[in-house]
Parts: C-alpha cells; sequence; structure tokens
C-alpha cells in the first residue's frame, strides 16, 4: 500500500543542512533538479505519543551503536551537540546541523518495528 516515507526538515540554511547530510553523515541522495537534493533513508518506523500539548512532529535518525556513530561523525566534522544519555527506551544524542538545528539520534533499548512489512 504504501512505497516509503518522506519526512521534511525545515531550515534556515537549507545548502548547508544539505551539504552536511552529504557529505558528514553520508547518506546518499538523488539531485530533484537545481541542487535540490533528497536522501535516502534507513528503513523507518512511526510511533504516536500522546500529549497535552500542542501536537508535533520530532524526527530521530536511529543507531545499532550510537557510540561508534557519534565517533565517526566527530571525525567527520560534526558539532556534537548532545553528548549521550541514557533514557528508560534508549541512548540519546544530538548533532547540531549547520543552520544550527539539532537532529536527535538514539539507539533504541525496545523492540523495534524495523524489518517488519506494513
Amino acid at each position: 500500500m504504501f512505497s516509503g516515507a518522506h519526512v521534511i526538515l525545515y531550515s534556515r540554511d537549507a545548502e548547508a543542512d544539505r551539504a552536511f547530510l552529504r557529505d558528514v553523515v553520508g547518506f546518499e541522495h538523488v539531485d530533484a533538479g537545481g541542487g535540490w537534493l533528497i536522501f535516502k533513508l534507513p528503513p523507518a518506523e512511526i510511533a504516536v505519543h500522546p500529549t497535552t500539548d500542542e501536537p508535533k512532529h520530532e524526527v530521530y535518525l536511529m543507531c545499532d551503536n550510537l557510540t561508534e556513530t557519534l565517533t565517526t561523525l566527530d571525525k567527520r566534522g560534526a558539532d556534537i551537540s548532545r553528548a549521550i544519555t541514557e533514557e528508560r527506551w534508549g541512548l540519546l544524542a544530538a548533532v547540531r546541523l549547520p543552520s544550527g538545528t539539532e537532529l536527535a539520534l538514539y539507539e533504541p533499548r525496545h523492540p523495534t518495528a524495523l524489518g517488519k512489512s506494513p
């Protein structure tokens, strides 16, 4: 029924953030025209959390080994904006994109839906 998900990150410096995802993170990509890069993401899952605040959306990149991922990104020049913390559901950290936006990374310690068919 669905073939994938398209995630949009709004940025105050889209060109720099695209270069970061291409050059530092190393995501494969296509050029949709005029330098408008669209990146291939790893398999994804979606969760719905309750809130009493205004509803919002969040993006987390999942890692098998968060420590190793941060070490690699640091060597490539990424700004590690949040060191690893242990949460009840896994390990959490973040990198800062050139625009200043944080991109959260986490190593899940809970069952994931990755590998399941929709």
